[in-house]
C-alpha cells in the first residue's frame, strides 16, 4: 500500500497514543525503582565486574561501533523479501523510500524473532543460576543493541553514523527509564533531525556510563531471581523476553516516528506551489 498524507498522519496519531501510554508503569517496573543499596550488597562480585566491563564496551560502541555494530546486509535482504523483492539490493537510503506498511511489517518480524531468541537465551542461562548469570548479562545487552540497530536499518537509518548510535543508546535508555526520564527523552528526540539538537544529544551522551548503569539497575534486581538454579530458567526466560520486548518496541516506535515525519515533510513539501521566479 502506497503512503498518503492521510495514512501517514494516522500512523503519527497511533505513535503519539503509544507515547501517552508510556505514562503508566506496572507493578514490577515500579518495584524496580526502589533504592539499589540492598541490590548492590546482594549481587555477586563477578556480576559487578562483568557490568563494569560492559561500561567500557558500550563506550566503544558509541565512539566507534565496537563489537556490537551489526552487518546491514542480512537485514536488507530480509527487508527485500518482506517487500516482495527477493534478491533486490537495498541500502538504508533505499529502504526509506519503501511504503511505511512494508517497513512496519518487517519491524514486527524483527521484534518477534529477537523476543523468541531472548526467551530461549534467558531460559538456558537461567539453568545454571549464579554460574551462568554473568554470561547472560552481555548477551542481553548485545541482543538489545542488535534489535535497535536492525530497527534503524529497516526504517532507513544507518547505525554506522555516530549520531545514529547515540540515538540507539537513547532507545536503550528509554526502555528502562521512569516516567520523568521517558518524557525527557521523548522531548529530546522530538526534534532529533535538526543539527543543533543532534549535536546537543550526542554531547549529552558523554555521560553514557550513567546511561548503562541506570539500564543495569532497572533489570539487575530481576536477575536475582535468575540466580536460583533450575528455577532460574523460568525467571530468566521471562526477564530476557520482557527486556528485549520493551527495547524492541521502543526502538520500533521511535524510528517509525522519524520516518513518518520525514515522509510527511517530503510529501507536503512536494505539494507546495513554487514561489514567483
Amino acid at each position: 500500500m502506497e503512503d498518503t498524507v492521510e495514512s501517514l498522519k494516522e500512523e503519527l496519531r497511533r505513535i503519539e497514543e503509544w507515547e501517552e501510554d508510556q505514562r503508566d508503569l506496572w507493578f514490577w517496573e515500579r518495584l524496580g525503582r526502589l533504592p539499589f543499596a540492598l541490590l548492590d550488597r546482594m549481587m555477586p562480585k563477578a556480576v559487578h565486574d562483568r557490568i563494569g566491563q560492559l561500561l567500557d564496551e558500550l563506550g566503544n560502541y558509541i565512539q566507534t561501533g565496537g563489537q556490537y555494530l551489526i552487518d546491514e546486509a542480512p537485514v536488507m535482504r530480509r527487508l527485500a523479501e518482506t517487500a516482495g523483492r527477493p534478491g533486490a539490493f537495498l541500502t538504508p537510503e533505499k529502504a526509506a523510500d519503501l511504503p511505511l506498511a512494508c517497513l512496519n511489517r518487517a519491524s514486527e518480524e524483527i521484534k518477534a524473532s529477537h523476543v523468541r531468541f531472548a526467551r530461549y537465551q534467558g531460559a538456558v542461562t537461567g539453568l545454571g543460576g549464579l554460574f551462568t548469570l554473568a554470561a547472560d548479562i552481555p548477551l542481553l545487552l548485545g541482543t538489545s543493541l542488535k534489535v535497535i540497530q536492525e530497527m534503524a536499518l529497516v526504517y532507513g537509518y544507518d547505525p554506522r553514523i555516530p549520531s545514529e548510535r547515540a540515538f540507539a543508546v537513547y532507545c536503550l535508555q528509554f526502555s528502562s527509564s521512569d516516567i520523568v526520564g521517558k518524557r525527557a527523552i521523548l522531548s529530546r528526540l522530538s526534534s532529533w533531525e535538526t543539527g543543533e539538537r543532534m549535536r546537543e544529544s550526542v554531547s549529552l551522551l558523554e555521560g553514557w556510563r550513567e546511561v548503562i548503569m541506570n539500564y543495569g539497575d532497572q533489570w539487575g534486581w530481576k536477575k536475582l531471581f535468575q540466580m536460583v538454579p533450575v528455577a532460574g530458567a523460568i525467571f530468566g526466560a521471562w526477564i530476557n523476553q520482557s527486556a528485549v520486548e520493551e527495547v524492541a518496541e521502543a526502538a520500533r516506535m521511535m524510528y517509525r516516528k522519524r520516518r513518518v515525519l520525514a515522509k510527511l515533510e517530503k510529501m507536503e513539501g512536494a505539494s507546495r506551489p513554487e514561489g514567483p521566479r
